[in-house]
């Protein structure tokens, strides 16, 4: 299955459930106390992020699409930390914030990366669920698709009225799903348990094939249209109404913290689903995200460039031979990384030791080199009959494989201005005896305040005098 990055931007989300807030206090430890044997970690930092229901919302914020968040709050301190941090996250919150009450909260204490403790404030909640529901009602004509985020503390009171309504307004209703009572999912759209979860309701499955078998029957009993079982180091799989199960495996990385991952998953899939790509798509794209949120400390989002370039990887896109369209996705994933593009172009008809030189310190002047060349065609007119000696595919090819090369991409012009006009370089590179004001595009490039480099060749090194030695021969 070949993943491609949907445009977040138009794809609205709907998250209802139980929002948290999840604090960390971070410092050093030098010393055992001399009252207990703990560590003693002197807190230096304080560091507040929006955990449950919040982090599923803000997952979607950091995609890049419009997030709207429903659940229930304190009216205290950390239940306005709480907002704030969303609202400044672009996601719209919609809370009931209860007087009296104590938004739940979960501290952890860490150090060196390490989490030493995890003390949980919290209290039970009346929610008024006929005001969520209200609240819910008011916002589905903007949204695309609704998630249930399901942490068992008591937001969602009305699982059964929040689905009917989800399919009253042909909305996709996905729910995360808690406890071993699943039948408050009935009718959902798609449930996303994780294999204790799902485990706890159907009971063990020593294979593959009796999770696929008791998952389908799981399916018709709460009359579903999918179910995805995340199984950590096993991956997932999805399951659906006709259709052959789908397994797709983990991402082999460093694990850091599992913390969050089952919220990136379902905020994910919802999103991808929202900007209109098919369900396996979505879970593929969710299976990426997982991957990128499990190498993170603590409950993390992950963004949409992070979440592009490991779709890059995937498609083997990060490097070497791309068209217009992946260029300039890969150009502006690079960008969002804080990385500087190098720009230089020519007819690399043979590769020679003047080049190698030559692209080596180009690439010394940024972060990612891009080397355009002229097609076949484009190479005749400026060179003459019987050349180039090489075609465009094997030129692209032979400097796909170069180390100092990030990305080829080949032009049909005589110049590459307009393919210059399109990415923006930060540094435009030109080799041979020119000044800056002779280098083709400069005025472009300097126009909009990227700089213009000339650099010389390996001396006695070119492709017209290695050809005319041959012809000579």
């Amino acid at each position: 299955m070949k993943l491609t990055m949907p445009r977040f931007d138009s794809a609205p989300v709907l998250v209802v459930g139980d929002v948290m807030l999840d604090r960390y206090w971070h410092g050093p430890t030098h010393r055992i106390s001399p009252e207990a044997p703990v560590p003693v970690v002197k807190v230096e930092q304080i560091e507040d992020r929006p955990g449950g229901a919040g982090n599923v919302a803000l997952n979607i914020a950091a995609l890049g699409a419009p997030a709207w968040l429903v659940g229930v709050t304190g009216d205290d301190e950390a239940g306005l930390s709480l907002k704030q941090r969303l609202n400044a996250a672009g996601v719209y919150c919609a809370f009931q914030a209860h007087p009296g009450k104590t938004t739940i909260t979960k501290l952890r204490v860490m150090s060196r990366h390490q989490q030493l403790i995890r003390l949980d404030f919290e209290e039970p909640f009346k929610t008024d669920g006929d005001a969520l529901l209200e609240s819910v009602r008011g916002l589905l004509g903007g949204v695309k698709v609704m998630i249930l985020s399901d942490y068992g503390k008591g937001a969602l009171v009305n699982h059964q009225a929040l689905i009917a309504l989800g399919r009253e307004h042909g909305i996709p209703v996905l729910a995360d799903p808690k406890g071993k009572d699943f039948s408050i999912y009935r009718g959902a759209t798609l449930i996303t348990p994780n294999l204790s979860e799902f485990e706890a309701v159907v009971g063990h499955c020593s294979s593959e094939q009796m999770l696929v078998d008791k998952g389908m029957a799981l399916i018709e009993e709460l009359d579903l249209e999918a179910m995805l079982v995340t199984r950590s180091e096993q991956g997932m799989t999805l399951l659906r109404r006709g259709e052959a199960a789908m397994h797709l495996p983990a991402r082999a990385r460093e694990v850091f913290d599992v913390t969050g991952a089952g919220d990136t998953v379902i905020s994910t899939l919802a999103t991808a689903l929202a900007a209109g790509e098919s369900l396996p798509h979505a879970v593929g794209l969710s299976t990426l995200a997982a991957g990128i949120v499990i190498g993170k400390l603590g409950t993390a989002a992950v963004s949409a460039p992070e979440l592009r370039r490991a779709v890059q990887r995937e498609q083997g896109s990060e490097r070497g031979v791309l068209g217009m369209e992946q260029l300039l996705q890969a150009v502006e994933d690079a960008r969002a990384h804080g990385e500087r593009i190098v720009f230089t172009n020519g007819c690399f008809d043979i590769i020679h030791a003047g080049h190698v030189g030559y692209l080596e310190e180009a690439r010394s002047l940024g972060d990612r080199l891009i080397v355009a060349i002229n097609d076949d065609a484009s190479v005749s007119r400026l060179k003459g009959p019987g050349r180039p000696i090489n075609s465009v595919e094997r030129r692209m090819a032979v400097l796909a494989g170069l180390g100092a090369v990030d990305w080829v991409i080949s032009f049909a012009e005589d110049t590459p201005e307009k393919l210059l006009a399109e990415v923006k370089p930060d540094v435009l590179v030109k080799g041979g005896d020119y000044s800056v004001d002779q280098v083709v595009g400069a005025p472009i490039v300097q126009a909009y305040g990227g700089e213009v480099k000339v650099l010389n060749f390996v001396e006695s090194c070119s492709t017209t005098a290695i050809v005319e030695k041959i012809r000579q021969r």
